[in-house]
C-alpha cells in the first residue's frame, strides 16, 4: 500500500509540473554602478527646495549658548571637558531623581570615547555640542548594592581608562587601589547606591559589565539635549578643578 501511495504522489507531481507553463526571461539589462563624488553636478531644483530648510538649520546650529576662556578637551585622567560633561550628567540625573522619588544620586560615569572632539576657547554653539556628542545616548540611573559597586573600582584598576567620573575619586598605583570613594566616602557593602551613566555603559559598553548586577532606571533624557541645556544655563563655563582620577 505504501509503495502505491508514493507512486500516485509522484505521478501527480509530474502531471502538475507538466501542466505548468514555463516562465521565460524576456529581457536582461546590464546596469552600471554610479559613483557619487564631486564630479556629479548639483540638482538645481533640489537645491532650491532644500535651501530654506538648510538656512534655518544652519541658523539654529550657530546660536551661541555659552563661552569658555580655555580649550575644553579630553586629555588626561582629569580632562576638563570630560569632568564638565560628567558633572552635567550628574546634575541632570539628580534633578530627575528628585522629581521621581529617588532621594540622591551618588555619582556619575560617562565614557571618554563618546566625547568626539574638543571645544576651542571662545563662544560655544549648538553645532559644537552636536560635534562633541553626535550619538543618541540617554541618561540611565543604575541602582547597585555597595558590594556590587566595588566592580567600578575594580574596572578602573584593571583598565586604567580615563572614563570621566563625577562625585567619585579613584587613585590607583600599579595593581593597587589606593583610593576609592563615592562622594568622599568609602563604599558600604550593604548600602544602596544610584549611579548616573549612559545607556551605552549601563548595558556593558567599554566592558563595564559590573553595571549588569544593578537595576537600570531609564530617565528618557538625551545626553546631548542635557548638555545643551546646561551650557545655556552657564553662560561662562567654570572648569572643574578637583582630583577625580589618578590612574598609574
Amino acid at each position: 500500500m505504501m509503495r502505491f501511495q508514493i507512486y500516485v504522489l509522484g505521478a501527480t507531481l509530474a502531471l502538475l509540473t507538466a501542466c505548468t507553463s514555463r516562465q521565460n526571461i524576456s529581457n536582461i539589462q546590464a546596469y552600471q554602478n554610479i559613483v557619487i563624488d564631486s564630479n556629479i553636478n548639483d540638482d538645481a531644483t533640489f537645491k532650491e527646495v532644500i535651501a530654506p530648510y538648510k538656512n534655518e538649520l544652519e541658523k539654529q546650529m550657530n546660536i551661541k549658548i555659552s563661552h569658555t576662556s580655555v580649550e575644553l578637551n579630553k586629555t588626561g585622567d582629569n580632562s576638563n571637558l570630560g569632568n564638565l560633561l560628567t558633572d552635567y550628567t550628574y546634575d541632570g540625573a539628580l534633578a530627575w531623581a528628585k522629581a521621581n522619588n529617588i532621594l540622591n544620586i551618588d555619582g556619575a560615569v560617562i565614557n571618554i570615547g563618546g566625547i568626539r572632539t574638543i571645544i576651542p576657547a571662545g563662544d560655544i554653539t549648538i553645532k559644537q555640542i552636536f560635534e562633541v556628542m553626535p550619538f543618541e545616548n540617554e541618561v540611565v540611573i543604575v541602582k547597585l548594592k555597595g558590594s556590587d559597586l566595588q566592580g567600578l573600582f575594580d574596572y578602573y584598576l584593571k583598565e586604567k581608562t580615563n572614563n570621566p567620573v563625577s562625585h567619585i575619586t579613584i587613585i590607583t598605583e600599579g595593581n593597587n587601589l589606593k583610593t576609592g570613594l563615592i562622594s568622599g566616602q568609602k563604599i558600604e557593602k550593604d548600602k544602596t547606591y544610584y549611579i548616573a551613566t549612559s545607556d551605552y555603559l549601563a548595558m556593558g559598553g567599554d566592558r563595564m559589565y559590573f553595571f549588569g548586577k544593578g537595576e537600570m532606571i531609564g530617565t528618557g533624557i538625551k545626553l546631548r539635549e542635557l548638555f545643551i541645556e546646561k551650557f545655556k544655563e552657564n553662560k561662562e563655563v567654570k572648569v572643574p578643578a578637583d582630583l577625580r582620577l589618578d590612574l598609574k
